[in-house]
C-alpha cells in the first residue's frame, strides 16, 4: 500500500538510511522532490530487474547510461525506459512493460512513459491514448514524466496533438486537463521549446478558452504559466486575450489565470 501521509526529508542528509534502501528496492514511492533526486536509478534498475527475474538486461541498459554525455536525473530515466522498450521488443517481452508501468515505485513507472513516448511503432493518436494512464498518475513525477516522454512526438505532430488535446480539457480528471496545457507549453520546462506556438500562440486557443475557469488550482497554474511562456515573444496575443477573458469570464478562477500570465509583463 502506498504511504500517501509521509511528507518526506527537506534535504538529501536527512532521509533515513532505511527509507532510502525501500526507495532503492522500489518498495514505496517517493514522497517529495528531495527522495526524486536522491534515488540511485542504477540500484534501483538491479534492484528490479531481479525482483522481476530479467537481470540479463541489466548490462546493455547500463552501457547506455555510462554512454550519456551529461547524466541526470531525467536523462537516466529516459535511457533507462527507452532501453528497457528495446529489451522486450527484442526478447518478445510484453509482460516486462506491463510490470513496470504498475509499479509500486513512481520511479520505474516513470521509465514506463518512454516505452510510449520512444515507441516509434505508435502514431501520435496511439501514444496520446496510451500515455493518458500516466498523466492520470497520483504521483507528481509520474505525471511530470509522462508530458516530457511524449512532448517530442506532440512537436512532430503538433497540429493532431491539439485537437486530441482539447478532448482531454473536458475530462473530469484535473491531472489530465492539466496535461493537456503542460505537455505544449510554448517553452515549458526542462524540455525544448515548440517554435511554432513561441510565435502563433494561437495554435492552442482553442484549448486555453477551454480551461480558462478550470475549478482546479493545478490546471490553473498550468494554464497560467502557458501564457507567461507566450507573453515573452508574443505580448500582444496574451495581453489581448487577458483583456478579453476579463469581460467574458469575470470568476475568480480566470483572475487568478490572468494575473499568472501577466507576470512576465507587468513587471
Amino acid at each position: 500500500m502506498k504511504d500517501i501521509k509521509r511528507k518526506g526529508a527537506r534535504s538529501t542528509k536527512d532521509i533515513p538510511d532505511f527509507i532510502l534502501k525501500q526507495l532503492n528496492n522500489g518498495e514505496i514511492e517517493t514522497a517529495n522532490l528531495v527522495e526524486w533526486l536522491a534515488v540511485n536509478q542504477i540500484v534501483l534498475l538491479e534492484n528490479i530487474l531481479k525482483q522481476l527475474n530479467r537481470f540479463r538486461y541489466f548490462e546493455p541498459v547500463l552501457i547506455a547510461v555510462n554512454n550519456l554525455k551529461k547524466q541526470t536525473v531525467n536523462t537516466i530515466n529516459e535511457v533507462i525506459g527507452t532501453e528497457l522498450l528495446k529489451q522486450s521488443i527484442l526478447n518478445d517481452d510484453t509482460d516486462l512493460i506491463t510490470n513496470i508501468s504498475t509499479h509500486e515505485s513512481d520511479l520505474v513507472r516513470c521509465w514506463a512513459t518512454y516505452s510510449i513516448g520512444r515507441n516509434e511503432k505508435l502514431k501520435i493518436e496511439d501514444m496520446l491514448e496510451q500515455i493518458q494512464f500516466f498523466a492520470a498518475d497520483t504521483h507528481f513525477g509520474v505525471r511530470e514524466i509522462s508530458w516530457l516522454a511524449v512532448r517530442p512526438a506532440i512537436m512532430r505532430n503538433l497540429n493532431q496533438s491539439l485537437e486530441i488535446l482539447l478532448k482531454w480539457t473536458f475530462n473530469d480528471n484535473e491531472n489530465i486537463r492539466r496535461f493537456a496545457t503542460e505537455s505544449i507549453r510554448p517553452r515549458g520546462v526542462w524540455c525544448e521549446h515548440i517554435a511554432a506556438l513561441k510565435q502563433k500562440p494561437e495554435l492552442g486557443l482553442s484549448i486555453l478558452n477551454s480551461l480558462k475557469a478550470d475549478p482546479s488550482k493545478y490546471v490553473q497554474d498550468s494554464v497560467g504559466n502557458w501564457l507567461n511562456d507566450a507573453s515573452k515573444t508574443r505580448p500582444d496575443f496574451v495581453i489581448d486575450l487577458c483583456k478579453r477573458w476579463k469581460v467574458e469570464s469575470s470568476v475568480k478562477e480566470t483572475t487568478y489565470i490572468i494575473k499568472k500570465a501577466l507576470r512576465t509583463i507587468e513587471k
